[in-house]
This record gives structure tokens, sequence and C-alpha cells, in this order.
């Protein structure tokens, strides 16, 4: 069993053993993968946002998630989360619509 501790983030910038390769190739798959997926369901420009996202989410980390793709999940449900805002907000700021300039009323037959 697996029970490597997480690495604080300012350590392992100065490190560079295997282990750390093994960490880094997680982290390219992870972040390819988040890439792909945004690429297909929206576009490549909020693939750009979305990555830059993902890196800023681990940056934010204290540690390191481990070795498994389950652990480095935690940084895509959070970039994720950002281009959900992202998304939603480009929902809310609908454009305003420009009614007719023509006000008159029609009139309306009279029965008598």
């Amino acid at each position: 069993m697996d029970e490597r501790q997480p690495i604080p983030l300012y350590e392992w910038k100065n490190r560079h053993s295997p282990a750390d390769v093994d960490l880094m190739t997680m982290a390219e798959r992870e972040l390819g993968a988040f890439i792909s997926a945004v690429t297909e369901l929206f576009g490549p420009e909020q693939a750009r946002l979305a990555g830059e996202d993902w890196v800023d989410e681990l940056e934010l980390m204290d540690a390191l998630p481990g070795p498994t793709r389950r652990d480095w999940g935690s940084v895509t449900v959070a970039a994720s989360a950002q281009l959900a805002r992202r998304l939603n907000t480009d929902v809310d700021c609908p454009t305003p619509r420009v009614g007719p300039t023509d006000t008159k009323v029609s009139p309306v037959p009279s029965s008598n």
C-alpha cells in the first residue's frame, strides 16, 4: 500500500527525484485530458482559459496531490468550477433587446 505523504509545493519545486517525474506525468495527463474535454465541449478559447485556471488551482494547493489520477482530480474539479462560473456569467449577461420604435396603436374596429 502506498502511504506517501503529500509533498509541500515549495519543496517539490526544488526536487527532481523519480517520484517527482511520476507526479509530473500524472499532472500532464490530467491537464491534457481536461483541456481536451473543454476544447471538445466549449472550444479552444475556453480550453485555454480553463488550462490557466487548472494551473492556478494547482498553485493554490498547500501540497501536491498524491500519486493517483483520483488525487489529481481535485485540481480538475476546482478548475471546472471556475469554468462553470465563467460560462454562467456569460449567460447571465444577456444582450439588451431593442424594442420597436413605432408605438402607434391601430384602432380596433367598432362593432356598433
